[in-house]
């Protein structure tokens, strides 16, 4: 532009902006075959997954069997113009709190945390979730999707997991009237289990369940607008085996849920047989 619009030799216009002679002159390399296929790869991948960034696409890539560096994919993915959109962050809650409701488990099935999100169907009839995730493994055990759910179907719902999963050691829930029913209180005597209710207006003591319904509201419910309740029952269950069994958690060394207690499984088996016959 320099040398057209003022007729200046070419080494003066790079003197003046600061350009190299040496790279003015280079032609704009063509990306190599490889290179085009990783773009279209990082291109589907952010189209399948907006709410994923550069590094879960990498370690997606190195499962796939390619041979990359993280920094050529962080390249990639800024020349693709590829992003997460940017959420606000809410002010974090503060305030005064027990410890029982923070603790911290050591296995599976020790701490099964429970909470309600609620969402609509097109016609604007109200979708009531409740989200069963096991604390230890990140893994989401359940997301049952009612009109209405009542303390009868969570004490369901959670007949159906411990036949599954085994009995949990401890249920941490807010003190909503489901969770707080004698029922459920019945429940966990006749199952050995016990309930640690965080305090109200604390959901930071309920963390990682709050952090699980932040990305399922982020990455699927903003995202569907669902026909009927059968509709979401099917999606919804269809995310849950995805999170479960292909979302890579950096806390859990990107592994995913199920990886990562089949692992722990395996390491530790020898330990759960001598404390099974003792």
């Amino acid at each position: 532009m320099l040398e057209e619009s003022f007729g200046v030799k070419e080494r003066r216009a790079c003197r003046v902006v600061g350009q190299n002679r040496s790279t003015q002159r280079l032609a704009v390399p063509l990306p190599s075959d490889d290179e085009q296929e990783l773009r279209r790869w990082l291109v589907k991948f952010s189209k399948d997954n907006p709410r994923w960034g550069w590094k879960r696409a990498f370690q997606h890539l190195l499962r796939e069997g390619w041979r990359v560096n993280p920094k050529r994919v962080q390249r990639l993915w800024r020349v693709e113009g590829l992003k997460v959109p940017y959420r606000k962050r809410k002010k974090p809650l503060r305030g005064v709190g027990v410890h029982i409701g923070a603790m911290s488990p050591i296995r599976p099935n020790a701490i099964w945390a429970m909470d309600f999100q609620f969402d609509q169907t097109r016609d604007g009839k109200q979708l009531k979730l409740l989200n069963i995730q096991d604390i230890f493994t990140r893994e989401c055990l359940a997301i049952e999707v009612q009109r209405s759910i009542t303390a009868d179907d969570l004490m369901n719902v959670l007949d159906r997991l411990v036949a599954e999963h085994g009995v949990p050691a401890y249920l941490r829930c807010d003190n909503g009237p489901e969770f707080a029913a004698f029922a459920i209180a019945d429940w966990c005597r006749f199952n050995g289990s016990e309930t640690t209710f965080i305090d109200p207006g604390s959901p930071w003591q309920n963390g990682h369940l709050e952090s699980f319904n932040s990305r399922l509201r982020d990455e699927f419910l903003n995202g569907h607008l669902f026909e009927s309740l059968l509709e979401a029952q099917v999606l919804l269950e269809d995310w849950r085996h995805e999170y479960n069994h292909e979302r890579l958690h950096s806390s859990l060394c990107y592994l995913t849920p199920v990886e990562f207690k089949e692992l722990w499984m395996q390491q530790n088996q020898q330990r759960l047989s001598v404390a099974l016959d003792h």
